[in-house]
């Protein structure tokens, strides 16, 4: 088949739609594509809803011959695709291609097999996160990697973004929990990566899929690990009234060699925020509460619990709870695992980041969004994963006025690139999506991009699938220097350059 002709006005739109259904057709049935506005809006934008774009079509396969036979197809007329699992991504990985295909792979959704012996099960790449340890339950094992999200997420999605959860300092993110990937290149060639076996021939492709926002191939099933369910879990609640001090803590944790299962932090606007929607019993006075998790045998919980008790004391904590029992743990827990509900009910919209800083600089980067508060008129409520420094600031804002969102974007660039000048980088887990395209252009160099490109490249040639995404071009980052340089911004030498 030809390219598709160029498209300016609604009418050719149109033409390009009615060619690109009747080419797909033939390999789904007709329920399976949607392509009327009322059918495509709700695929408009995924868990970052200030950013928003209706699709050509929808298609939602149901088998992995009819994803091949999509993406050929979408390949011969050289039509985009992005690839969307539950939407519940944060970052506009999965926002729609105006004159692309979106292509939801919510039917696959089935758990294949358990294998005791290999501790691993075979899943499609539709299953929620949570469905995961659900189904292995019974056999005393579970799934490590838990995002807040996880009883919503996919798994399909976990792999894009390279999902972590509260649970990642001692377990890993989801590419330490996955053993092998099954799925399609753009062209509908299919591609394993990994193997049954615990390492496999070649370059490390595992690597470069995971976390990879859906770029470089459409995965459609997922070999994952499963680990044995520790016999005990028990957890602190410290209270610290100095962020300051909450940050040491975090810190010296680490440092006398004690590595959590867990290990969270949530400032005062947080705690107040999640107190308030589930009430956890959490100190409201406190500045920062810090949630340490252990795990194992009981000897060894008992030990590891005492432990941090002493390096948090000694850090200045002004109040210890450590949880006596099952369901106070999981209380504890709930409030850190809700804070994303738990600002949307204080706030109409609110923008969540996800940059990631050397752990000794936490305080400095509380402190820093606290002027920043100051200096874009809008509040934000800070919840992270201290053990690594992941952090998750969420900014409330109102998208209803532009003003605010405007504001709320400077905002979230000024935490990215803080981040970035106290030696951490623009992401964690959440990817980069659209939203921070143009504070790549500060982490990374053009050269450094460039290669990127040559890396999708590599999977991608004609670069249809998610294009527009995460690598950001050298015109547009040329453009974002402009931009600095216009409002007197320019606080980031990397980008003289352009």
């Amino acid at each position: 088949m030809t390219p598709p002709p160029a498209v300016n006005t609604p009418q050719q739109r149109a033409a390009l739609q009615q060619q690109v259904l009747q080419a797909l057709q033939p390999h789904l049935p007709a329920h399976a594509l949607l392509y009327q506005s009322e059918d495509t809006t709700p695929y408009e934008c995924d868990g970052l809803s200030a950013y928003r774009q209706r699709p050509l079509l929808v298609a939602l396969p149901e088998t992995e011959e009819q994803v091949s036979r999509v993406l050929a197809a979408c390949h011969a007329m050289q039509v985009p695709v992005v690839a969307r699992g539950a939407g519940t991504g944060l970052s506009g990985g999965a926002m729609p291609h105006a004159l692309g295909l979106t292509l939801s792979l919510a039917k696959f959704n089935k758990i294949k097999s358990i294998d005791l012996r290999s501790r691993t099960a075979v899943v499609e790449c539709g299953v929620r996160n949570l469905a995961i340890s659900e189904a292995a339950a019974s056999y005393g094992l579970y799934y490590a990697p838990d995002p807040s999200s996880q009883i919503a997420c996919t798994i399909g999605g976990n792999v894009a973004e390279n999902s972590g959860g509260v649970h990642c300092l001692k377990y890993g993110l989801t590419l330490h929990n996955i053993q092998k990937l099954r799925g399609f290149t753009m062209e509908g060639t299919p591609i394993t990566i990994g193997s049954d076996a615990l390492d496999g021939p070649g370059y490390d492709l595992m690597s470069v899929v995971v976390g990879s926002e859906g770029m470089l191939a459409v995965i459609t099933e997922v070999t994952v690990k499963l680990i044995p369910k520790p016999q005990l879990a028990r957890c602190i609640m410290a209270s610290f009234d100095d962020v300051r001090k909450a940050g040491e803590a975090v810190a010296q944790v680490i440092a006398q060699g004690v590595i959590p299962a867990g290990l969270e932090m949530m400032d005062k606007a947080m705690t107040i925020a999640v107190e308030d929607y589930v009430h956890a019993g959490y100190d409201l006075n406190a500045e920062a509460i810090l949630l340490c998790e252990s795990d194992g045998t009981p000897e060894e919980v008992e030990e590891e619990i005492a432990r941090m008790s002493g390096i948090l004391a000694a850090a200045g904590a002004t109040q210890l709870t450590v949880s006596t029992s099952e369901a106070e743990r999981l209380r504890f827990w709930s409030g850190r695992k809700n804070a994303f509900p738990a600002s949307g009910r204080i706030s109409p919209d609110y923008m969540c980041m996800d940059s990631t800083i050397p752990r000794k600089r936490l305080a400095d980067m509380l402190l820093a969004i606290a002027e920043m508060e100051k200096k874009y008129a809008l509040r934000c409520c800070n919840v992270f994963h201290a053990g690594d420094g992941n952090l998750h600031p969420l900014i409330l804002f109102d998208a209803n006025d532009p003003d605010q969102l405007h504001r709320c974007e400077l905002f979230g660039a000024d935490i990215l690139e803080t981040s970035v000048a106290m030696g951490g980088t623009v992401t964690g887990e959440h990817g980069v999506g659209v939203e921070k395209l143009n504070s790549m252009c500060v982490q990374f160099s053009a050269d450094e991009n460039a290669q990127m490109f040559a890396l999708k490249n590599a999977f991608d040639t004609r670069g249809l699938l998610n294009p527009g995404k995460v690598i950001p071009t050298l015109h547009r980052c040329a453009e974002y220097g402009k931009m600095l340089v216009r409002n007197g911004q320019l606080k980031y030498p990397e980008l003289e350059r352009f």
